[in-house]
């Protein structure tokens, strides 16, 4: 009763339940004992004697029995489950702590019926020896027929801190040998810092991106948001909502968050609330209507603005460039402006690659409000202007990769618009850390660029998610050539023409070196632009653009016929 060696389940018998077994043996071996040294010593009962050796011999063999007769149960009751059970034939990639903790992770679960038939590493010393009975194996011992012979199901690597073109080459084999491949999470997600066998996930495409992540850890952000009040614009978006998250893990006064989109930021507002944040209020607003967002700045007086809020998918926006000017230029004009005028410490765009030498009207769009800002920051005495410039974000609405998942699960075909197209992808977060670092640096007027690695072919990612499906290419499902969408590039660019860089204290991040503008003559423009602009039809508005931005050339678009007309 003390000591509750009768709870354990006997057929999850552990070397936990054998230890209480000896412990309550030993005690009631050193009660006997007690009782019948006290009897002998005050001759109590003259018939009460048990010779010591009978207690010793009885104490060992009952310790032996009790402990043997449960493991004893437990590996009867694992042979008649894996009878009964389909069994799971699984090897391990990695031989080191993380893919021992895999091995017992998958032991202890209930759940499926898990058989580890070996690990597999490229460490010479450890290859050929056993763990647990079970053997290390080579990489390259690792064949089509070692895979049918001992009937593998799946792969399973569990190394920290794999490099992700490492991880590419493993996913890349086992895969063509027919075998599915999971991946143990880092250590830093385990639960209560021990491994589950149900945390032990399918590969995403996110991880085999050829580039490491890049955490961005800058103390300044916490001193530079510490008890003030930031207002985000398009909190309820993919960038915005992350860049909400992160805040609120920082000690800010209040967050205030505004978005047009009702049900997204409905959704935000709810998940900060179940994650027990308080110091931040939801407001459905629009960064168009300048009066609205002039109420909000006089009433809860923020002392940040990150602007996230734009309208950002190209094809959508090449045929509505009357929108994409009212969101993303006149927006951004708003902000900036009522920023000024209260004397806001730091003001943060949110851009996009697509600015740069654009093609369509969102990124010529995006690149007019990047040069209204740098000209607002000339002549602000108080508020300092940054813009932050990267590409594509995995994950994010519209984005490709959510598209090949609803394609996959239709079965197919997944549908890319040049065989040839390449982009930079980043994840969301390293996204947002970047913009919450590029807050706290420089004197105001740059823009940031982000070193984001190598650019990928879309249709090596189309391929790449087919395979981790489980599925062939072309067998199961098929990768359909639709032609470039209006406006769309084959390739994107993180510099201007004229536009080079200069290092920041941080590897990863960069300043562009922009070219000389007449800013006085750019802003009177912009602000022309700004108060016309619905007074223009769309063919005007994009003829306006483009004299406003030289190196906008429409591609694969209905204003080409602009350009023809202006050679």
């Amino acid at each position: 009763m003390l000591i509750g060696s009768y709870k354990g389940i006997i057929r999850h018998t552990g070397v936990r339940d054998a230890f209480n077994v000896f412990i309550v043996t030993t005690l009631l071996g050193g009660l006997i004992s007690l009782a019948v040294t006290f009897n002998v010593f005050f001759k109590l009962i003259d018939s009460f004697y048990i010779p010591k050796s009978i207690i010793v011999i009885h104490y060992l063999v009952t310790t032996l029995v009790l402990i043997l007769s449960r493991f004893i149960f437990k590996a009867f009751f694992e042979v008649l489950s894996t009878e009964l059970d389909s069994i799971h034939n699984v090897l391990i990639f990695g031989a080191g702590d993380s893919g021992i903790i895999a091995f017992s992770a998958l032991n202890r679960d209930t759940k499926n019926n898990y058989d580890v038939v070996g690990f597999i590493d490229d460490n010479k010393n450890k290859i050929g020896k056993k763990i647990d009975r079970v053997k290390i194996y080579n990489p390259k011992s690792i064949t089509k027929d070692f895979i049918e012979k001992h009937v593998i199901h799946e792969v399973i690597i569990s190394i920290q801190n794999i490099k992700p073109n490492r991880l590419l080459a493993f996913t890349d084999k086992f895969i063509k040998l027919g075998v599915e491949v999971k991946i143990v999470p880092p250590l830093s997600k385990w639960i209560d810092g021990d491994l589950n066998a149900n945390q032990i996930r399918q590969i995403k495409i996110e991880d085999l991106l050829d580039r490491a992540p890049i955490i961005i850890d800058n103390p300044i952000v916490q001193r530079e948001v510490s008890n003030k009040v930031i207002l985000v614009s398009g909190a309820a978006g993919s960038i915005g909502s992350e860049i909400s998250r992160q805040l609120s893990l920082y000690d800010c006064k209040l967050i205030v968050l505004i978005d047009q989109a009702e049900s997204p930021l409905y959704d935000l507002q709810q998940e900060l609330i179940q994650k027990g944040i308080t110091n931040f209020v939801a407001i459905v607003s629009d960064v168009r209507d300048r009066f609205k967002i002039e109420r909000i700045f006089k009433k809860y007086k923020p002392q940040r603005v990150f602007h996230a809020a734009a309208y950002k998918h190209v094809p959508l926006m090449e045929r509505s460039p009357y929108e994409a000017i009212k969101v993303n230029v006149l927006g951004t004009k708003n902000l900036a402006d009522l920023s000024i005028e209260n004397n806001i410490e730091r003001f943060v765009m949110v851009s996009t690659d697509k600015a740069v030498n654009p093609t369509n009207v969102m990124g010529a769009s995006k690149r007019i409000a990047e040069l209204y800002i740098s000209c607002v920051s000339k002549n602000a005495k108080k508020t300092k202007f940054t813009t932050t410039r990267f590409g594509n974000v995995l994950g994010s609405n519209g984005s490709v990769i959510p598209l090949f998942k609803k394609q996959i699960e239709n079965g197919g075909p997944l549908t890319v618009t040049h065989k040839k197209i390449t982009r930079y992808f980043m994840t969301i977060p390293e996204a947002c850390s970047l913009v919450l670092e590029a807050g706290t640096m420089g004197k105001g007027g740059e823009i940031y660029i982000f070193d984001m690695g190598k650019s990928v072919k879309i249709f090596e990612i189309a391929k790449k998610m087919i395979h981790l499906s489980g599925l062939k290419y072309p067998d199961d499902i098929d990768i359909e050539i639709t032609g470039l969408r209006p406006g769309e590039k084959l390739y994107e660019e993180l510099l201007a023409n004229g536009e080079n860089t200069t290092k920041t204290y941080h590897e990863k991040i960069m300043i562009a070196k922009t070219q000389d503008l007449d800013h006085s003559n750019v802003k009177v423009k912009i602000d022309d632009l700004s108060l016309n602009f619905n007074k223009l039809n769309n063919s005007d508005l994009v003829k306006l653009m483009k004299e406003l931005l030289p190196e906008y050339v429409s591609n694969n678009s209905e204003f080409e016929i602009l350009d023809k007309v202006s050679v």
